[in-house]
């Protein structure tokens, strides 16, 4: 217990900055879910059983009286799709833990808290505590913005005027930039971004996040591993004369 609370607190220090981010855009899908209706008790539902800021958009959106319901899921599945990625590159972090242990800590795991923690664990001081910090601090900013653009929701007719909206890409464009590795990414990158762009142009629906996904993953993983990149510059170095 002792090794687990410093950890947590240490989790939840790291991602301040990302939960504010998480907090503005979490105030966007609030004032959208006012305008279709739903309650503060539906919006905390929401937060507490999906806890995907990506999926509750477009559940929102599709929000409507004859609630289509096998609609919604099915796009939230397809969204979602990605925390398989997600998971298996949290694997290491979980060896030789219990499975209650994984589920508990896996429900709490966003976009955000994920990419700090891999940072972290770049420097072999990442562990599932300080995980699951960051994820409790993610959901409370998150939970606390939705709520403030519900109940605000009848004075922002406009997110976009106050720049609310770009609160979501601000966040991951820097949490890229956190996990970007050097000369070993750029292929997989590539890749992702190009099967992305494809897709959304010629699928519809949320398949080009899936499709993204696991072409960089299949990209990294075919490709030349970090040591090898890694011994190619060290390489050039050397016949420059450094």
């Amino acid at each position: 217990m002792k090794q687990r609370k410093p950890e947590f607190i240490r989790g939840a220090r790291a991602n301040v900055p990302v939960a504010a981010s998480a907090m503005a855009y979490g105030s966007v899908l609030g004032v959208l879910a006012s305008q279709k209706g739903l309650g503060w008790l539906d919006m905390m539902y929401m937060n507490t059983a999906v806890f995907a800021g990506a999926a509750q958009f477009v559940m929102v959106d599709m929000w409507s009286s004859h609630m289509p319901i096998f609609e919604m899921t099915l796009a939230v599945l397809v969204i979602n799709l990605r925390y398989l990625l997600i998971g298996a590159s949290l694997d290491p972090l979980f060896s030789g833990k219990r499975l209650l242990h994984k589920i508990g800590m896996m429900h709490l795991v966003a976009d955000e808290n994920w990419a700090v923690t891999m940072s972290e664990q770049r420097r072999g001081s990442a562990s599932t505590w300080f995980l699951f910090g960051g994820g409790v601090f993610l959901y409370m900013a998150w939970s606390s913005g939705t709520l403030i653009g519900l109940l605000g929701g009848g004075f922002i007719k406009r997110p976009e005027d106050y720049a609310l909206d770009f609160a979501f890409t601000a966040v991951f464009t820097a949490l890229a930039v956190g996990v970007w590795r050097g000369k070993s990414d750029v292929i997989p990158w590539v890749v992702a971004g190009g099967a992305a762009l494809l897709t959304h142009h010629f699928l519809p629906g949320k398949w080009y996040i899936v499709a993204g996904g696991l072409a960089g993953a299949l990209s990294a993983m075919i490709g030349p591993c970090e040591a090898e990149v890694d011994g190619e510059v060290e390489g050039e170095e050397n016949a420059a004369g450094y």
